[in-house]
């Protein structure tokens, strides 16, 4: 049987362990400052269990908004101190301003100050210890990939970029072509003589195949996984184990039986679903289309002095099922922009004047297109709709690039929040790969997630 197995985190372990984690070191802070400090504002009895409750639903929400549970923000110093301050302030304030769920109010500043200060104490000490040990290398996940020679850089590099703690230490050719040994890097070539005591010696957490060619699945390889999976280690698949980690689907490496391996989700057909979306989406339209009224003499002030030309700006856009509409934007760039023909827009691109990059970044130009949810041609969350001739250049080369009209085309989405700004065509293979995760994937939870992202978007000025 399987010995020496070292300690792991997947990605979502992780995560919960830091949310888990980051109410315990709160409520840990608050009892102390209470017992220390005399602080008589948060008090620990059974009648108002429902307080820590309530403190722990403000934390995880204000924590996502604010990136706390990003894995690469949860790593960096700088980053995650951002964040505490960030969420420590917010949730102090949600909780005084709520006292019909939370305590009375304070009935001095310094129990505001102390307050606050448990809060951040204890959210600060948790995270110095997870950056010192939880997300330290003794944690890491161990790796064997059965894969052919010429794919194994775009593969390691693929998972690892994602994860740094999912480490693949070895492989095993798989291509009978191509049967000379080859290192890339660290990772080990290894010999099927040598595949089962390797995987034993090094604690190895489980084997993923990714190999597209079955005759590189010999019997002698056969057996040697058969035996391991008997012994208790895990063996899964490639695109399994990217789209668990990525949280976007590979389709590069699908064939033809891609709708096989990809069943649509079935809230794309659930009535209650789309039902409740679609109020929704009407409220957030009207309210997103009152704001903006509220902007508009700035906008408009702003436009006759940055922009000196028309406000509006329509386009025609690729809808569901192919179907193309009139999209409405605010106009962020200079005058005849596109006099050569249609080109996709750029980082920094110079065509964008300053108000327009502005408006772009605060993802105020968008706000016109609560009129396109409101007609029923979006919907607030789903791909982005596309111009009909970059969706004929994209579908020629792309594979399934189709497949993400069979939704609405959305103001926001799983790529926009992901992802940074799509200007070349490898950008947009990884931004549909996100379209596709969120087709297949589509529930209430998910767009809570997207909605959460979209609000750290927009507060951290990051529009494109």
């Amino acid at each position: 049987m399987r010995s020496g197995k070292e300690i792991h985190f997947e990605i979502s372990e992780r995560k919960i362990l830091l949310r888990l984690f980051d109410v315990l070191s709160i409520v840990l802070s608050l009892y102390a400052v209470d017992y220390f400090f005399n602080f008589n504002y948060f008090n620990f009895t059974s009648q108002n269990f429902y307080w820590i409750v309530v403190l722990g639903l403000y934390v995880n929400i204000l924590g996502t908004v604010f990136e706390m549970y990003n894995l690469q923000v949860a790593s960096n110093q700088f980053q995650v101190i951002r964040s505490i301050v960030l969420t420590s302030c917010t949730t102090a304030l949600f909780y005084l301003l709520t006292p019909v769920f939370t305590p009375f109010l304070p009935l001095s500043r310094l129990q505001i100050v102390y307050f606050f200060l448990a809060i951040f104490g204890g959210l600060l000490a948790w995270r110095i210890f997870y950056q010192a040990f939880l997300a330290s290398y003794r944690f890491e996940k161990k790796v064997v990939l059965i894969c052919d020679r010429e794919e194994v850089e775009e593969l390691v590099t693929g998972l690892e970029n994602i994860d740094p703690h999912y480490r693949i230490i070895g492989y095993i050719n798989s291509d009978i072509t191509h049967n000379d040994s080859f290192r890339y890097d660290y990772v080990t070539n290894l010999d099927i003589n040598e595949f089962d005591d390797f995987v034993k010696n090094n604690s190895v957490s489980e084997i993923v195949i990714a190999s597209q060619k079955t005759d590189g699945m010999t019997v002698p390889l056969y057996n040697k996984l058969l035996y391991l999976l008997e012994s208790g280690y895990i063996i899964r698949e490639y695109t399994q184990v990217y789209e668990t980690i990525t949280q976007r689907i590979p389709i590069q490496h699908f064939d033809k039986d891609f709708y096989r391996y990809f069943p649509f989700s079935r809230s794309n057909q659930n009535k209650l679903y789309l039902s409740v979306v679609r109020i929704l989406e009407i409220l957030l339209s009207l309210a997103g289309l009152t704001i903006g009224l509220l902007l508009l003499p700035f906008i408009l002030l702003g436009n006759m002095l940055g922009n000196s030309g028309k406000l509006f700006y329509l386009q025609t856009r690729v809808g569901k099922n192919g179907i193309p509409f009139v999209i409405y934007k605010l106009r962020t760039m200079v005058k005849n922009a596109e006099k050569d023909g249609a080109v996709f827009t750029t980082n920094n691109d110079i065509r964008v004047t300053p108000f327009g990059k502005f408006l772009r970044k605060a993802r105020i130009d968008e706000i016109p297109q609560f009129i396109n949810i409101l007609k029923g041609d979006m919907g607030f969350i789903g791909p982005r709709p596309e111009r009909p001739v970059f969706v004929q250049e994209l579908a020629e080369v792309m594979p399934f690039y189709d497949t993400r009209h069979v939704i609405k085309p959305g103001l926001t989405g799983w790529a926009q929040v992901n992802y940074a700004y799509g200007e070349t065509m490898a950008d947009s293979l990884i931004k549909l790969q996100y379209d596709l995760y969120y087709i297949k994937h589509r529930s209430v939870f998910l767009d809570l997630n997207i909605l959460i992202k979209t609000f750290s978007t927009v507060l951290f000025y990051r529009g494109q």
